[in-house]
């Protein structure tokens, strides 16, 4: 069901476990957003400052929203508040200077050295803000990697997870989400709240440095670090796993299921489930030595293989989940994402939230996050282009006496 939060007349005070904490946003497109959002989920203060033409990923469409938003933009940035500042412009950049210096937290995923031309790199914004934790999110580094564009679909051809993807003998695949992106945005967030608590103690700030490059490497952890440790290099395997069987979709008499026998208890399971295994089955192949171990049945999947598919083509794929899901064994349909919503729903996950204030509503996705007692908060749609301009200038043109860094508009 979905679930309307905030009163629709104003917005809700932050309440979080980063209530206080502002973030001045110079990040555009997804992992700087998708960074800020998860800050400003938590109660943070973000202030989105956007170019006079907005972010990109505000005409990244279709498909767009009923109200006619693209809905790539609305996915990663709820919970902020939007100004125009065009850096070009002298009143605008003394703006953005002024909201740098008073800000806990500055997140930029500009080319490295782009924010230099500006007075707005670490080095700057620390000399007048030696307190601030400043994040910066790149594609390669700010080494010999700099120059080159940071996208993620760049990051997934150069650090191998293309050639990982795929049917062994087709065309190597992207993966269907920018996942570099939105892991780099999620690491970006961890190093913030660890120099957060490192200032908490210390009153030191630092720079966070994050890229999509070695985001990807850390994520490939096993294929990675094989070749790290053994010099072993994966290569694609469609939807086989390289070390485990079964451990992919296999047919079923109406589409595929995914089948999942990790260990061997699991897979005496998916045998007397199946119909092959234990007192009650036609033969016992959990028995046989061929598959006695994890180890042996990934060297003889190719014998193992059809004697699965052969009984799982004797029942439809619901029938078969509801029965290993009976058994306890892992297992999955494979959904579309509208299936894969519904099925959040039916476990009581609650995956959407209607997020409203005065100026509107939006629909979101909830965050992951699940914290007992300072949970998420879903206080603003995703701002309109510059909707908080006058506001915040107003904030920053105001004298503070003394100055407060973290004071909010």
């Amino acid at each position: 069901m979905l679930q309307t939060v905030g009163d629709g007349q104003r917005p809700t005070p932050p309440s979080g476990p980063l209530d206080g904490l502002l973030v001045a946003d110079f990040s555009r497109v997804l992992a700087g957003p998708y960074c800020t959002m998860t800050l400003a989920d938590l109660g943070a203060e973000v202030i989105k400052v956007e170019s006079p033409s907005g972010d990109d990923t505000r005409s990244w469409a279709p498909p767009m929203s009923a109200d006619g938003v693209a809905t790539y933009y609305l996915g990663v940035n709820r919970n902020k508040r939007s100004i125009i500042l065009d850096l070009a412009n002298p009143d605008d950049l003394s703006d953005a200077h002024e909201l740098a210096r008073r800000a806990d937290v500055v997140v930029e995923n500009f080319r490295p050295g782009g924010m230099a031309k500006f007075g707005l790199d670490y080095e700057s914004v620390a000399r007048v803000n030696p307190g601030v934790v400043y994040a910066s999110i790149s594609g390669f580094g700010s080494g010999a990697g700099a120059e080159i564009p940071g996208y993620d679909l760049v990051v997934q051809a150069m650090s191998g997870l293309m050639s990982l993807t795929g049917d062994a003998d087709g065309s190597p695949y992207r993966a269907g989400v920018a996942l570099f992106d939105v892991m780099s945005g999620m690491n970006a967030a961890i190093g913030i709240l660890a120099a957060v608590r490192h200032r908490e103690r210390t009153g030191e700030g630092q720079h966070v440095e994050v890229n999509l490059m070695s985001t990807a490497l850390a994520a490939m952890a096993n294929h990675a670090t094989a070749f790290a440790a053994s010099g072993e290099v994966a290569t694609r395997m469609g939807n086989a796993h390289q070390s485990v069987f079964p451990y992919e979709p296999l047919p079923t008499a109406d589409g595929e299921l995914v089948v999942i026998a990790a260990n061997n208890s699991q897979f005496q399971r998916l045998c007397e489930v199946l119909g092959i295994g234990g007192s009650d089955g036609v033969g016992d192949i959990s028995a046989d030595p061929r598959f006695a171990t994890n180890t042996l049945r990934v060297a003889h999947r190719d014998e193992l293989r059809p004697l699965l598919v052969d009984r799982l083509l004797t029942r439809t794929r619901q029938e078969w989940f509801d029965a290993l899901l009976a058994a306890g064994l892992p297992s999955a349909p494979i959904n579309g994402i509208d299936e894969g919503i519904a099925f959040a729903e039916r476990i009581g996950l609650d995956p959407m939230v209607q997020v409203a204030d005065a100026s509107g509503s939006a629909v979101s996705i909830r965050s992951p996050l699940r914290l007992s007692a300072t949970p998420p908060d879903y206080r603003r749609p995703p701002p309109t282009l510059g909707q908080h301009s006058d506001e915040v200038r107003a904030w920053l043109r105001t004298p503070l006496d003394p100055p407060m860094s973290g004071a909010t508009p």
